[in-house]
């Protein structure tokens, strides 16, 4: 989606918006910490973000793999900085290129900064003197796909204090075929409202995008503005100056400073304001809460669809995802991929049947070894990893091997239900509550246009043992609403499904619109995250030591144990399908298993058979 036409809307709608800058970190753990806190500040509900660009080498190709991941992987509208600083022609072109194979339809182009090297800015290419050049250069190259940004200076740049030059250049810079303008940070509004005058009384209509800088500590505060040099109004550093070594309190005043400016702009006629959050989240958040834009029940993020979409090349109409990778987003959008086409309206010819391999990058467990075992513990028994479990409903953990994401509220409405469960040896994956036909406004339920209905049917995804399967298949196939697959590692499928169609567990009614059903199980895509998810749990298992409990209990539930899903067809029922499994426990859930012993490096057995009890293996008792 272009920035005009988001911005746009704010403006026809008078709710005003918002969107972040962020730039690429020199480190690898800093580029993963920041996807991390990109991914927690999407829920702040940013329309768009942007990323800065590096010129030259690394870090110029650091940019656009984060224009990727953000587009592709995290949803983001993202715009991508591209600067005339040493770069020519062809790399202009490839990171163009890049850009749009990864979705992105908007660039902010500028002139740029000289290298620290450098004292003055020089050409490196002929045909990128200015921004005007490369902003033509754009346009001529891709028409309408990309939205163009170019900067403004509402109190001049580094090197031209001339207001009116600038304004000039601006002016052609839009000639050129620029779309919306972005400003430097600035702190002092009363100067802005007059500069926006200027600008439009220059003929210049395009929307205009002010820069503000939260105030994160009193040190980078003077430092920031010093270095753009940016006016601070009276009484501002009246008010930090005596707490400039305690930066918790310096938040605090600053949030209201920053915050008092954002209304002045917005009784301006301004509908969006651009954060510049140099990677950090606390302030941003701070000042979003003081102009209470923060989401919240009585103003909850709206989307489009009850998963999160991908903005990537080919992607933006796709409608339709199995639900067992509701909790690991990343993996289905790598697995997937390669499709040519994606589901639109319906899980049908349009997919391709094979998903991606198992060793593509980030579909294993992250993390070292010794990272998940401080995570996750040393589980010894099936009681202690489905405990794990426990934490994780009770939000004491943030992540399992099984969901890339903290717990959402969607589960508090079964969580008293999925404890039970674990508690009793049924370890739950997967999960979504029965809702009949709730306003696609709800807080925790919603999405979806307004003025619709959304529903759910029950869903419960489990790990369950050899023990207590059959009993579980048996009382699904006598109750006539319920649906089941089930599968272990190598086994072949149990289902009485009554076809290998999609059964839509997800859908929504809205006006002028055929119902939109986005979420669906069906068999072929639960065989390939069969095999994602018993892969998680090999790869957790083999954080720990050989023949140690944690390995042996791991191992043990990833070879002998099934992977189930059911489905309550009867949306009406939101309990029968925890009725269902109720009295049912797995035996021995205390049981530590320990290592056959071995004599001269053979197990001990009889008959050539292991000792087994409750499809753990037992130690082997000399005779």
């Amino acid at each position: 989606m272009h920035i005009r036409e988001m911005l746009a809307e704010a403006e026809r709608t008078g709710k005003p918006s918002f969107s972040f800058e962020y730039f690429p970190p020199k480190t690898a753990q800093g580029v993963q910490n920041l996807y991390d806190r990109m991914e927690r500040m999407y829920r702040f509900g940013p329309k768009f973000i942007d990323i800065t660009w590096g010129a030259g080498g690394r870090i110029a190709e650091l940019t656009c793999e984060m224009v990727v991941q953000a587009q592709t992987y995290l949803g983001l509208e993202t715009c991508m900085h591209l600067t005339c600083t040493d770069m020519g022609q062809d790399q202009v072109n490839d990171a163009l290129r890049k850009a749009y194979k990864a979705g992105c339809t908007n660039i902010l182009a500028l002139r740029g900064d000289p290298p620290r090297e450098q004292e003055k800015w020089e050409v490196t290419d002929s045909n990128f003197r200015y921004a005007k050049d490369l902003v033509s250069h754009i346009r001529s190259s891709y028409g309408t796909h990309f939205d163009i940004g170019v900067a403004g200076y509402p109190e001049g740049a580094d090197d031209n204090k001339d207001e009116d030059l600038l304004l000039d250049h601006l002016k052609e810079k839009v000639d050129e075929g620029a779309t919306f303008i972005v400003t430097q940070m600035f702190y002092d509004a009363d100067n802005f409202v007059r500069w926006v005058g200027k600008v439009r009384a220059r003929g210049i209509t395009v929307p205009i995008v002010p820069g503000i800088m939260p105030i994160a500590t009193y040190a980078s505060f003077l430092r920031r503005a010093n270095h753009m040099d940016c006016k601070i109004p009276d009484g501002w550093l009246e008010k930090l100056e005596p707490f400039k070594n305690d930066d918790v309190a310096v938040r605090e005043i600053g949030k209201t400073l920053v915050a008092e400016m954002c209304r002045k702009i917005l009784a301006a006629g301004i509908r969006h304001l651009h954060f510049y959050t140099m990677n950090l989240a606390q302030a941003t958040r701070m000042v979003l809460e003081e102009l209470e834009w923060m989401p919240s029940p009585d103003q909850p993020l709206k989307q489009a669809l009850p998963w999160k979409q991908s903005l990537g090349l080919g992607r933006r109409a796709e409608d339709v995802r199995p639900i067992f990778w509701r909790n690991r987003n990343k993996s289905y959008i790598t697995r997937t991929q390669d499709w040519d086409e994606f589901p639109n309206g319906r899980w049908g010819d349009s997919r391709s049947p094979a998903f991606g391999e198992l060793d593509a990058y980030g579909i294993g467990l992250t993390g070292s070894n010794e990272q998940n075992r401080k995570k996750w513990g040393e589980p010894r028994c099936v009681a202690d990893i489905a405990n794990m479990f426990v934490r994780y409903l009770n939000k004491e953990i943030e992540y399992l091997p099984w969901s890339e994401a903290p717990l959402t509220s969607e589960a508090d409405l079964i969580k008293d239900d999925l404890i039970d469960l674990n508690k009793r040896g049924l370890i739950t994956v997967n999960s979504q509550p029965a809702v009949n036909g709730v306003k696609s406004s709800h807080p925790v339920f919603g999405w979806g246009p307004a003025n619709g209905y959304v529903y759910q049917k029950a869903y419960l995804e489990l790990l369950v043992s050899p023990d207590i399967f059959p009993e579980i298949k048996r009382r699904i196939e006598n109750h006539p609403d319920m649906t089941y697959y089930a599968v272990t590692k190598s086994g072949s499928l149990h289902t009485n499904a009554p076809s290998e169609g999609p059964n839509a567990v997800t859908w929504g009614v809205f006006p002028g619109k055929e119902i939109v059903q986005p979420t669906i199980v069906e068999s072929i895509s639960f065989l390939a995250w069969k095999d994602e998810a018993f892969r998680l749990g090999v790869d957790w298992a083999r954080c720990y030591e050989a023949n140690t409990p944690s390995r042996l209990v791991l191992e043990t539930i990833m070879d002998k144990w099934y992977l189930v899903n059911i489905v309550n067809n009867d949306f009406h029922q939101p309990r029968t399908i925890f009725e269902v499994l109720g009295d049912l426990t797995v035996p021995d859930l205390d049981k530590v298993p320990t290592a056959p012993a071995t004599t001269n490096g053979v197990h001990d057995s009889t008959n050539g058979a292991h000792d087994s009890t409750n499809g753990v293996e037992a130690s082997a008792v000399p005779q």
